[in-house]
């Protein structure tokens, strides 16, 4: 039992700076969210001219590209061409991210491994414009052979006729820079995650005969699923916000189209917003502000589904 002299109230647990502390980190998450509702009232204040202007408004002041006759008309594309470029960076990067994440936690010398770890991380340092140069001026040129010879594997296809550019400079090269853009983000929190494994789940599968393969299937992957989903969808939000990187690499064009291997078909939100905001003016900047809502919209969505999809497998962290 505890002595009397050393009994506390409940109470009296929060004396001095332990308290200031509670106070500061309070203060930090209400300002973090103001900030995100100042950002979101922002995005409404100047984009609801763009909303309710009249077609003609838009076509004559708004900057509209030619055939376009709404709003709507501009950011349905520009929202399926960042999705489609986003996705397309994920479904590359994701199985890449998982298997250097667990050569580094469970195949790898520890030396070999903390030196490929800070390699990877280091490749979060990479500015985006250095990504970009290196896939317009290196990367494009280069992949545009495979990329021709891949449209004529895919060509059999009944229901797809497949375009091919030669300059390489498409939405399947602006997927591949961003999937090396997020290959960080989800190997470094994938690998933590993959850490965090408890030994007794992993020593009792070797125990039983399974090889290192079948105790990371049964013991490993299972346990750190959610912290996979977590990483991927941070890796999406990185691939769905970049800017430069798809600016300078992808030739632009507002279709609603599957042909990522062509030149002028599809373009990203923010991309879009860059190319065209030098020389914008009055109801024209209301338009691109509109089309950052939809863009704000659409990071709201994907990080609340991720909260939701760990929050269902929250019995399975590491903390428990």
């Amino acid at each position: 039992m505890t002595p009397p002299g050393r009994r506390r109230n409940h109470g009296d647990t929060e004396r001095g700076f332990s308290r200031v502390f509670r106070w500061i980190t309070t203060g930090a998450g209400a300002f973090l969210l103001l900030v995100l509702a100042a950002v979101a009232a922002f995005l409404l204040a100047r984009g609801l001219p763009a909303l309710t202007a009249s077609p003609e408004e838009l076509a004559r002041q708004g900057g509209l590209p030619a055939g376009m006759d709404s709003l709507w008309d501009l950011v349905g594309p520009l929202v399926f061409g960042t999705l489609l470029a986003a996705v397309m960076a994920l479904l590359l990067a994701t199985p890449v991210a998982i298997g250097i994440a667990l050569f580094i936690s469970h195949y790898a010398p520890r030396r070999f491994a903390s030196v490929i770890g800070y390699v990877i991380d280091l490749l979060a340092a990479i500015p985006s414009v250095v990504f970009g140069l290196w896939g317009g001026r290196t990367l494009a040129p280069v992949i545009s052979d495979f990329w021709v010879w891949l449209g004529g594997v895919l060509d059999f296809l009944p229901f797809w006729t497949v375009n091919v550019t030669n300059t390489g400079r498409s939405l399947a090269t602006a997927s591949v820079v961003l999937a090396v853009m997020i290959l960080p983000i989800i190997t470094a929190v994938s690998r933590e995650v993959f850490l965090q494994t408890p030994k007794l789940h992993e020593e009792a599968a070797l125990a039983l005969g399974a090889t290192r393969w079948e105790m990371v299937r049964t013991a490993v992957l299972p346990f750190g699923r959610s912290g996979v989903v977590s990483a991927a969808m941070l890796g999406l939000g990185r691939a769905l916000g970049e800017t430069m990187a798809v600016l300078m690499i992808l030739s632009p064009g507002i279709l609603y189209s599957f042909q990522i291997f062509d030149a002028g078909q599809q373009q990203t939100i923010a991309a879009f917003i860059a190319s065209r905001f030098a020389e914008a003016s009055g109801l024209g900047v209301n338009v691109l502000i509109a089309t950052g809502l939809a863009l704000f919209v659409i990071t709201m969505v994907v990080n609340m589904a991720a909260r939701a999809i760990v929050a269902r497998r929250k019995e399975f962290s590491g903390a428990n």
